[in-house]
């Protein structure tokens, strides 16, 4: 089943987008307690902004063997517009990439997908327990949103704001990649 994208929150112009992204991300860690992995602004497969919290041994595996061009979810989340479970897929056997990403809890899982004004971000979102609810799903819909529309126009952000998110997207992605 596909979920529609949300409209924007009102209550968020003219806030600090640095505010903003704290906000939203300590709400999706709760959300998708297993991890994620959101790009916002993704322009040639490369993000603005990436912020990760996949385990850190899965974004190794993930980043090391080239997983993000066969991944199902990322195909998915470049042609469409909502959201999809990772339940929704059909798998081909020889890609294994869900039944990988159980091993390191990943079990269930979604995908949200918003492209706008020729902009796209995307995001997986985790957990090990059970399927993300319709609920939840939404929440996070609104959630991706509100970051893509925080940081959608790097000049109205201001230098300060971009560099604290940026330095933002770097000690959650440490925090995910802990060094040994």
């Amino acid at each position: 089943m596909q979920y529609p994208v949300p409209d924007a929150a009102p209550e968020d112009r003219g806030s600090d987008p640095a505010r903003i992204v704290i906000e939203v991300l300590a709400r999706l860690k709760q959300l998708a307690p297993a991890g994620f992995a959101l790009g916002l602004h993704i322009r040639f497969m490369t993000p603005r902004y990436m912020f990760e919290a996949y385990p850190a041994e899965w974004l190794e595996i993930y980043g090391r063997e080239g997983l993000l061009m066969r991944d199902p979810t990322v195909r998915w989340a470049i042609g469409n517009h909502g959201a999809i479970r990772w339940s929704d897929f059909d798998e081909p056997e020889e890609n294994g990439i869900f039944a990988r990403a159980r091993g390191f809890g990943l079990n269930h899982g979604h995908m949200r997908s918003i492209h706008q004004d020729g902009e796209l971000s995307f995001g997986g979102f985790a957990r090990t327990d059970r399927e993300f609810t319709d609920r939840e799903i939404d929440e996070i819909g609104a959630l991706v949103q509100r970051l893509h529309d925080a940081t959608h126009a790097r000049e109205t952000l201001g230098t300060e704001a971009s560099a604290r998110i940026h330095d933002m997207a770097v000690v959650m992605t440490r925090t995910a990649h802990p060094e040994g």
